[in-house]
């Protein structure tokens, strides 16, 4: 047991000026973070602290050196999950995806400036590595009008000089997800501009000792709020008045209470509607003797994502054989693909030597084997052998990748499908499954 965590884990002055997770100890300040709740079933389970500091300075320093290694002048990122990994700040996130109000730059020496929302702008002052708060990287035609094109050359224009002062010389800028007058002003400004996200994607593919340490935080409170919702689901289901919707939202509360973030889809669904997969939870009222099953695609606790799936069988008699079948070779597909995890091993190699689903899940299959999972679903993607684009993700695993294995098993024409997902860690010799949430015991036919 982590004692500075047990000393210090409460918001209260009595206790120190930071909390266990190297946080200030301060209820009403501006950085987010884990509740109470969260803090309290961390330590039930032993779980230790990440200390964000630290979280923080590795990312900005593993981002400077991509960025030297690079010969780049610096990185301007745009993306909000990509500003919240260099600064751990965030701003409206989701309003973000559609409305791109933030950037970020970081410079080859390291310097860090960021623009927020002119109103907000001591939103990330609470992080010294970030340098400088300015405003002004809003490009959208929403906010801008007919003038976006000056507003561009404004910004853009403070990118030369800042670059001009950290990084002399070079005209080689790495840009994320910039609109299209910000580009245009940008090489107008004479910059060399150059893939973004392969810097970032690649940068944020191995996490370092405070990630993991938050990964598995944010895990379990992940999986004790899916306990919740199977626990509604199986107690309301059979009334006959529970709609999807009534079960998905208890995840959401449950995330939220924990200090989550938000849910990225709304991938849950009952009975017929789980096949085909991908139809989102709506009002349908699910029936007792059905199965349901969901994909949580979690943002959780430190705004790390929680990505793992289960299918249950809900009612008072057994599954059909079939779908005990289902289960069983859906859960036998995503173990023996896990067994093939470990450092040095290439994604076309667990490509080539995947289990092999049987013909009838063929078409239906999932999009992919698995994933990198961090701050959301992330760089690599690991392909079925009839979906691989040779030379697209000619890597090796490393230590501190993290990936989510999955699989749907699922006829066309059927009336259910099967949807498994766990969380896994590379570790320096194999994996470690980081996800412990069991699997529906009358799926895979053991009650």
């Amino acid at each position: 047991m982590n004692t500075h965590y047990r000393d210090t884990r409460k918001i209260d002055p009595t206790r120190g000026a930071t909390l266990g997770d190297n946080t200030p100890n301060d209820a009403d300040r501006i950085e987010i973070g884990p509740t109470q709740l969260a803090f309290r079933e961390w330590e039930a389970a032993g779980l230790q602290l990440p200390d964000l500091q630290a979280m923080r300075r590795y990312r900005w320093e593993r981002l400077t050196k991509f960025i030297q290694d690079r010969d780049y002048a610096g990185l301007l990122v745009f993306d909000p999950l990509n500003i919240r990994y260099a600064s751990d700040s965030t701003n409206m996130q989701l309003w973000n995806t559609h409305n791109p109000f933030r950037a970020l730059l970081v410079c080859a020496d390291g310097y860090m400036v960021i623009w927020d929302y002119k109103n907000s702008p001591f939103l990330s002052t609470f992080n010294p590595l970030v340098r400088e708060q300015r405003s002004g990287a809003d490009l959208f035609y929403f906010d801008r009008g007919d003038k976006v094109d000056v507003a561009a050359d404004v910004f853009s224009n403070e990118v030369r000089v800042l670059l001009e002062e950290h990084a002399p010389g070079n005209k080689r800028l790495a840009v994320d997800k910039v609109m299209l007058h910000g580009l245009r002003a940008l090489e107008a400004q004479g910059f060399e501009i150059m893939e973004g996200e392969e810097v970032t994607e690649k940068c944020r593919s191995v996490k370092g000792p405070d990630e993991i340490l938050a990964m598995r935080c944010a895990s379990h409170a992940c999986e004790t709020a899916v306990a919740e919702m199977e626990c509604f689901a199986r107690e309301t289901v059979p009334l006959g008045n529970t709609s999807e919707d009534d079960i998905w939202a208890v995840l959401h509360a449950e995330n939220i209470k924990r200090g989550g973030e938000w849910i990225e889809t709304r991938l849950l669904a009952s009975g017929p509607r789980t096949n085909p997969w991908f139809q989102e939870c709506g009002p349908r009222i699910a029936q007792n003797n059905e199965i349901i099953s969901f994909d949580t695609d979690l943002v959780g606790s430190y705004g790390i994502c929680v990505d793992i799936s289960r299918s249950w069988w809900i009612g008072d008699e057994k599954p059909r054989p079939d779908m005990i079948y289902a289960m069983q070779h859906a859960h036998e597909h995503i173990m023996t693909n896990m067994e093939m995890l470990k450092p040095g091993v290439t994604i076309p190699e667990l490509t080539a030597n995947t289990h092999v689903l049987d013909n009838k899940f063929q078409k239906q299959k999932y999009g992919c084997l698995m994933h990198g999972v961090g701050l959301c679903d992330e760089w690599p993607l690991v392909a079925y052998p009839d979906k691989a684009v040779e030379g697209a993700f000619d890597y090796a695993l490393e230590p501190g990748m993290t990936l989510c294995v999955e699989v749907l098993a699922g006829e066309v024409g059927g009336d259910f499908s099967i949807k498994l997902e766990d969380q896994v860690l590379i570790t320096e010799d194999g994996y470690e499954n980081l996800t412990k949430y069991p699997f529906d015991t009358a799926l895979m036919g053991l009650t």
